[in-house]
C-alpha cells in the first residue's frame, strides 16, 4: 500500500502518475483534486524551473484560499513570478464564471 498524491491509500497497481492534474481529473474527476491541482490546471504552464503546480501553491498561500483570491485586483496577482496577463485574465474568468453560478442558484432559491 501507498499513499497517492491525492493522500488516498490504495494498491501499488493501482497507483497512477499523471504528468499534470488535468489526466488525474479525467480519470478520478474534479473532486478527486486538491484546490492547488484545481488551479494549476487553469495556470496550464508553468515557467523554467517553476512548473504551474508550484505558481499555484504560491497563488493559494498568498490569498490563503479560493474565497481569498477572489475580488482582489490583478494587478495583485502580477505580484507572482511565473503569472502574467493570460493566466490572470483565466483566472479571473473562472472566478466569474462562479459567481453568476453562485448567483443563478441563489436567483432558483428565492423562488
Amino acid at each position: 500500500m501507498k499513499k497517492c498524491s491525492n493522500q488516498q491509500i490504495i494498491d501499488d497497481s493501482q497507483i497512477q502518475k499523471w504528468r499534470h492534474p488535468g489526466g488525474k481529473l479525467r480519470e478520478l474527476g474534479p473532486q478527486s483534486l486538491s484546490d492547488v491541482e484545481l488551479l494549476s490546471i487553469l495556470i496550464s504552464t508553468g515557467i523554467k524551473g517553476k512548473p504551474a503546480e508550484k505558481i499555484a501553491e504560491e497563488i493559494l498561500a498568498k490569498f490563503s484560499s479560493f474565497k481569498g483570491m477572489a475580488n482582489q485586483p490583478l494587478h495583485k496577482f502580477l505580484e507572482i513570478k511565473g503569472l502574467a496577463d493570460v493566466k490572470i485574465i483565466r483566472i479571473a474568468a473562472a472566478f466569474e464564471i462562479a459567481r453568476r453560478i453562485v448567483q443563478e442558484v441563489l436567483k432558483e432559491s428565492e423562488k
